[in-house]
């Protein structure tokens, strides 16, 4: 299986459709979003100064990202996601360096293309599972809780996001344009980029990922 590199906007589905790659394909799933809050959760002096970066809606420094990620990779021993990173040109050229110095050549960017007025909608009805860290949304029928306010995976009550408001949202939107055009541009000319337009309806964008993978 090729491993998988997720660009999107805040709140395309990156976290569904990863969590349905991780069930049926074995993935591992390396969220960059999630281990932002892990670290931020521990309250340490690093924790309290990502979690103030997150609630502003900007980006955490790259030298902090690339730090976590670089330990992460080196851990991986089976096909891996990751999620929210590299959000940046400068991300994207030293996670190619990693790449090299751990042998990994088999991969691709896929783009999730969805509108900026139907990711505001998602994060306004998404919640989380603070243990496992599945995504659901009180909006979209088929990405609710069976059971209302509680995950199907491990039966934790589920969560909202600190950082989940609209106006946090807007600013990571115009970051992430800003920053991931260039970024986009980077993998087309390598070749591997695949964009997946307009990706409503997960049991759909799931099988085109699919076809892309195999």
């Amino acid at each position: 299986m090729k491993n998988i590199i997720f660009i999107a906007p805040p709140s395309s589905g990156k976290g569904t459709q990863s969590n349905l790659l991780v069930k049926k394909y074995n993935y591992k799933h390396i969220s960059i979003g999630n281990m932002l809050k892990q670290e931020a959760s521990k309250k340490s002096k690093l924790g309290l100064e990502i979690a103030k970066i997150m609630e502003s809606g900007t980006f955490v420094p790259d030298e902090i990202v690339n730090d976590l990620m670089q330990k992460e990779l080196k851990k991986i021993d089976k096909p891996f996601i990751l999620d929210g990173y590299p959000r940046n040109l400068t991300q994207g050229k030293l996670l190619e360096k990693e790449f090299t110095n751990l042998n990994i050549s088999s991969y691709i960017a896929i783009y999730l293309n969805i509108s900026e007025e139907e990711a505001l909608k998602r994060v306004a009805g998404r919640i989380n599972c603070p243990k496992c860290n599945r995504s659901y949304n009180v909006f979209t029928k088929s990405l609710k809780p069976l059971k209302e306010g509680v995950c199907d995976d491990c039966l934790t009550s589920l969560t909202t996001r600190f950082d989940d408001t609209e106006e946090t949202f807007k600013v990571r939107y115009k970051n992430y344009l800003k920053n991931t055009i260039p970024l986009l541009n980077f993998y087309k000319r390598k070749g591997n980029l695949f964009i997946i337009d307009n990706p409503t309806e997960p049991d759909l964008t799931f099988k085109e990922i699919e076809n892309v993978i195999k």
